[in-house]
């Protein structure tokens, strides 16, 4: 990928958080953005008229990426429009924290629906549907790595798209198409600071050794680099964005 013009990146759960700075920086990088989203139509419609009025293209499409038929009629709307996708970013998750003595079976059915299914749903059609050349950037986390308590199921499915990566990696072997994961660490989003007292959220940012947390555009910077013309050689690797935590 020499250039990102003409390219078309497609990513889940694009509507707020580090989705949308996704969404952001890589339209400054010159791709065209399918903003996915499943709930916050506004939000998305928002974002792709900011992306529009600085000078990039940007569409919005609604699926939940449980819905394996919602999956198939996204990139369907994506090359209607563009032509087809190039890069997919499974950045849409869900988080719901508990120990396991105390798990639901309705938190964990939709952590695995979301978290694993979702991105199995999307690489489905990816590995089938995705141009030449493209690129591939799932989302783990760096809890797969520290292994904290109350993140079992969440990392359980995270560790489920490490896995998922790696392999498919090998599976798109002959076409140029690199398949990663970026784990980050903790992000000052509105998802992770809701509910979290200073102390805890302040405990946090010491854990790493730059003393803070990660911002959405970090995460950002990391996905653009492997979406990007200087990613190219990176491929089957779980990248963790989390300033030296682990």
């Amino acid at each position: 990928m020499a250039s990102n013009e003409n390219k078309v990146a497609l990513v889940t759960g694009a509507s707020r958080g580090i989705g949308a700075a996704v969404a952001r920086r890589l339209a400054r990088d010159g791709f065209t953005v399918v903003i996915n989203y499943s709930g916050s139509a506004a939000q998305a419609e928002e974002l792709a008229q900011e992306i529009e009025q600085a000078g990039g293209t940007a569409l919005t499409a609604k699926a939940d990426v449980s819905d394996a038929q919602a999956v198939r009629r996204m990139f369907d709307a994506a090359e209607t429009a563009f032509g087809g996708v190039d890069v997919l970013v499974n950045n849409a998750g869900i988080m719901m924290l508990s120990p396991l003595a105390e798990a639901d079976d309705a938190n964990f059915d939709r952590q695995v629906a979301v978290n694993l299914k979702g991105t199995f749903n999307t690489l489905r059609e990816a590995a089938k549907r995705l141009r030449d050349g493209g690129r591939i950037i799932n989302f783990s986390t760096s809890v797969v790595g520290l292994k904290l308590e109350t993140y079992g199921v969440y990392a359980a499915t995270k560790a489920a798209v490490e896995t998922l990566t790696a392999i498919m990696a090998k599976e798109m072997r002959g076409r140029n198409i690199t398949v990663n994961a970026v784990a980050p660490g903790p992000v000052a989003t509105e998802l992770f600071l809701n509910g979290k007292s200073e102390e805890l959220v302040a405990r946090m940012a010491k854990m790493n050794p730059m003393e803070r947390l990660g911002t959405p555009e970090d995460i950002a910077s990391t996905v653009a680099f492997l979406a990007g013309p200087d990613g190219g050689w990176i491929n089957g690797q779980t990248l963790r964005a989390n300033g030296g935590m682990i």
